[in-house]
This record gives C-alpha cells, sequence and structure tokens, in this order.
C-alpha cells in the first residue's frame, strides 16, 4: 500500500490536521461530505483522479456503516497506510463527537434544560429532515414500481413488528428478492482504477464477525458494555449511513427504556447542525448514559466495523462491482433500507413531535425551508429551537 507514483506520503499528522479543517466545516450530510471530499482530494490537491474517487465512493456505499466517513478513511489510507486512516478519521470525528459529547453531560447536569419550547421546535425539526431524507432516498433507491413496492412492504412490517430482528429480517428478504429480480443489475463499465490492499483481509473480516455475535450478548442496560454492543450492531447492520442508524439507535436506546424519547430526538436534532458525521450522534447517546467515557466507547464502537469492512473489502472489491447477483441484492437491500426509515418517520419521530395542527403546520415549513428553498441544516435547526421557544408552551 503506497501513495501514487512521484507522490510522498503524508506524516498521519498532516493527515489529521487536513481532515480536522473538514470535521469543523463539513456541514450538510453524507451528500455534501462526498462533494467537500472530491473539491478537496480530486479537484484541489489532485491525490486522485475523478474515476479513481468513484471507485472509493461505490465501494464504501456497498458497505454498511457511514459512507462518507469511509470514504476519507480510505483517502487517509491510501496516503498514509493505517496511521493514515486512524488519523483521517480521528480528524473528521472529532469536532462532532466532542460537541455531542458536551451536550449530552451537559443535559445530565442541568436536566431541567432538556424540556420546553426549544427541545419541541428541534423535535419538530427532525420530522422535516427525516421526511426529507426518505423522499431523496426514495427518488434515488427506488426509481421503480419493484422496488417502491419493496420500500413499502419493508416499512409496512416494520411498523407491525418493530423488533431489532425484524428490521434484520426485512433487509435480508429485501437482498434475497432483489437478487432474484436481478434489479439494478447492469453490468460495470470501467475496471477497477483504486489499486488498494489490506493486509490479510481475511482477519479484518473474522474479526468484524466475531464482534457481531458477541454484541448480541445480554449485556446490563446502560453499562458500557451494553452501550459498545449496541454502537457496534448499529453500525455493522445500516446501509446507507446517516438517517438510516435513526431506527437503529431508537430501537436500542428509547424501545429499551435506557432513554426518553423526547431527549433522543433532542439530541438527534442538535447533531443535524453539527459538521462532520451524523453518527456522531453516538457520542451523545454514550454520553447521556455513561458520562464522556461511555460517549468515546459509543463513537468508537459505532465506527469500528464500517471501519473493518473497508479493510476487509478492499480487495473484495474489482469482484464484487463485476458479480450481477451482488449488485442485484444490493438494489434490494437499498430498496429495504427507504422502508426502513419511512416507518422511523412514523414511529417514532411523527408520533413523538407532532401533536397539534400547529404543530404541523411547522413541520411543512421546516420542510420547505429544506427542500424547496434550500436552508442549510446547521442553520435551520437553532432557528427551529427558537421558534420552539416562541411559539410553543
Amino acid at each position: 500500500m503506497t501513495a501514487s507514483p512521484g507522490e510522498e506520503e503524508l506524516s498521519s499528522w498532516q493527515i489529521f490536521l487536513l481532515f480536522l479543517r473538514l470535521g469543523l466545516t463539513s456541514f450538510g450530510g453524507p451528500a455534501a461530505h462526498l462533494g467537500f471530499f472530491h473539491d478537496e482530494f480530486v479537484k484541489r490537491r489532485r491525490w486522485l483522479s475523478d474515476s479513481a474517487y468513484g471507485e472509493v465512493v461505490a465501494l464504501c456505499q456497498l458497505l454498511p456503516g457511514p459512507a462518507s466517513s469511509q470514504v476519507g478513511l480510505t483517502i487517509g489510507f491510501l496516503r498514509g497506510h493505517y496511521r493514515g486512516a486512524f488519523a483521517a478519521w480521528l480528524g473528521f470525528t472529532l469536532p462532532s463527537a466532542l460537541i455531542m459529547i458536551s451536550f449530552a453531560l451537559g443535559l445530565s447536569a442541568w436536566p431541567e434544560a432538556g424540556s420546553g419550547g426549544w427541545i419541541h421546535g428541534l423535535k419538530l425539526f427532525v420530522v422535516a429532515v427525516v421526511a426529507q431524507a426518505v423522499w431523496q432516498m426514495g427518488r434515488t433507491l427506488c426509481p421503480d414500481r419493484p422496488r417502491i413496492a419493496m420500500a413499502l412492504l419493508v416499512a409496512v412490517s416494520l411498523l407491525i413488528i418493530g423488533e431489532t430482528w425484524m428490521q434484520i429480517l426485512a433487509l435480508a428478504i429485501a437482498g434475497a428478492v432483489g437478487s432474484v429480480m436481478q434489479l439494478g443489475s447492469s453490468a460495470a463499465s470501467e475496471p477497477l482504477q483504486v489499486p488498494l490492499q489490506s493486509r490479510k483481509p481475511a482477519l479484518f473480516a473474522v474479526a468484524f464477525a466475531i464482534l457481531l455475535l458477541v454484541s448480541f450478548l445480554p449485556q446490563a442496560t446502560g453499562s458500557l458494555g451494553w452501550i459498545a454492543a449496541e454502537m457496534y450492531r448499529a453500525g455493522a447492520l445500516v446501509f446507507g449511513g446517516g438517517h438510516v442508524v435513526l431506527p437503529w439507535l431508537q430501537e436500542g436506546f428509547v424501545a429499551s427504556g435506557a432513554m426518553a424519547a423526547d431527549t433522543f430526538l433532542a439530541g438527534y436534532g442538535v447533531a443535524q447542525a453539527m459538521p462532520g458525521p451524523l453518527f456522531s450522534f453516538s457520542g451523545f447517546l454514550g454520553g447521556s448514559q455513561a458520562g464522556a467515557i461511555g460517549g468515546v466507547v459509543a463513537v468508537i464502537a459505532v465506527f469500528l466495523p464500517g471501519t473493518l469492512l473497508v479493510f476487509a473489502g478492499l480487495p473484495l472489491w474489482s469482484w464484487l462491482r463485476e458479480h450481477r447477483r451482488a449488485r442485484s441484492a444490493l438494489a434490494g437491500v437499498n430498496a429495504g433500507v427507504v422502508g426502513l426509515l419511512l416507518a422511523a418517520l412514523y414511529d417514532p419521530v411523527w408520533t413523538s413531535a407532532v401533536h397539534s395542527a400547529l404543530d404541523l403546520g411547522l413541520v411543512l415549513v421546516l420542510w420547505l425551508c429544506l427542500a424547496v428553498w434550500r436552508v442549510p441544516v446547521w442553520l435551520l435547526a437553532p432557528l427551529s429551537a427558537l421558534s420552539g421557544v416562541i411559539l410553543l408552551p
């Protein structure tokens, strides 16, 4: 694993500082992050060609986990081996993770701050954000009637049975159906452009699988082991990243009774206004349960499975991208992911936030701000909280 010919390998500190700047300024969610990365590493620094960058993005979209963070980690790996990968992840994640952990500690110290109109305003903001995510992902991942039907069936099944095992089963069935129906199975047109290799990829795959099995072992609710297990399981099973992690974490933290739905959605609302990866929301959840240590454990655990899969999947990318059944199964899983998020939009997001005509009106205005007027989320989140203070009891 070496840098491109004629280019010297960067130190881990240089990579960390570069990604720290991106972690402080990359607002807008995963799609925006990929745009920032393209501008920085393809256009400005010319570390990668357009085709090479496209290959990296395609691989990370194929794997579960936070796709934009996985892209950044891979770019760091290209420039500085495993240390470079760690430096890239740490720099990009650190700002938002520290803010979310601090927010959790603040709510724990002043619990009365966790109630009032500003919390309700953030909850309504989350309704609009998730509705917009469902709309955008649906248009991209469900372009035909079979996939629209699959998404709706997954949503209905999860609204009837919202347990974690049902989420896994529904996505597995969606993948099997997609493979049988050969959804989105057009042949890949270009050879692999990114010569990535990792040492002993089987070891990373085995480590991923063992940790996933361990995460299903019973743990005391609220303990560090329980936090790590919930986060690792969410990071390992979430396809699509970003907002798709919401129903997985809601099932673990709210449905189990470990956290009130209001607190959960308030933290999720604040996370929308943060730069960097949305998975840093895990720091809020872990910090609320077990303080700063819990926040750190949560952040590491939720990002770990996606990291292991990147290192395991790099040497297999050439085979995966050419395998028709694998691409078709992924298309089915992606359609199921839309259904997963649609079910979460109703319960808990809608049911815990929208209780009156005024609530509905504010949600519609917020959705128009996001979808039509393109108001950035980092600005809309505090405005939503302020609106809640002024307009809502």
